[in-house]
């Protein structure tokens, strides 16, 4: 299965930082292996929903990806962003959904697996980048709240979606959000990696490395 864009050109849009290199190479693992932490963890490290990539539309990130993934567009009712119709397929749970109200947009590498892997020692503009990253569409995913909830912040070794067909592509996103913010792996998720892999012999990773100074 190949699968992911290039930021550069093929995701929702950029973080207002120049083109940096774009990688491609065979689903194996994220770059770095190293134990995790989540020692100060708090949700709120991480300034979200944003502007958007969009600030003067009125709709912050979560709307943005939303209106992004729609397969039917909802209706826009200003002031606030408000969505009201339109349908949505939620590939976690191979389910459609025709309320913006039943769906989470999900980070694939969720805030609190990422404070874990690295992300605890960045700055406060770099963390609010990644919690509103539309530059490549594996970051952030609309699913149903019910499948965001089950998944909560596991990583690959604790869940993986209920459709067994997403599976591939779940984890390919996993390891190209993992590499794009330069973010390691422990020991049982590298394991677990390493083994899912090996059930996608054709999946493609392609990503694009964020700048440290990345804002």
């Amino acid at each position: 299965m190949q699968h992911g864009q290039q930021s550069g050109d093929g995701g929702r849009a950029g973080l207002g930082q120049p083109a940096h290199e774009v990688r491609r190479g065979r689903l194996v693992e994220p770059g770095g292996v190293a134990a995790e932490s989540r020692d100060g963890y708090t949700r709120t490290a991480f300034r979200h929903w944003n502007a958007g990539r969009l600030p003067d539309d009125g709709c912050k990130t979560r709307a943005e990806v939303l209106l992004e993934e729609a397969v039917e567009q909802p209706e826009i009712s200003a002031p606030g962003c408000k969505l009201t119709g339109g349908r949505w397929f939620s590939p976690y749970d191979d389910t459609w959904v025709t309320a913006a109200s039943g769906l989470d947009v999900d980070h694939l590498v969720p805030l609190a697996e990422s404070w874990d892997s690295g992300a605890s020692a960045w700055t406060a503009k770099r963390r609010e980048a990644y919690a509103n990253d539309q530059a490549t569409p594996t970051s952030l995913i609309a699913v149903t709240a019910k499948s965001n909830r089950a998944k909560a912040d596991k990583d690959p070794a604790e869940w993986l979606p209920p459709t067994a067909t997403y599976h591939c592509a779940y984890v390919t996103g996993w390891v190209e959000t993992k590499l794009r913010w330069d973010l390691a792996a422990d020991d049982r998720e590298r394991e677990s990696l390493l083994g899912l892999a090996e059930d996608c012999p054709d999946a493609t990773v392609t990503y694009e490395t964020v700048p440290a100074d990345a804002k």
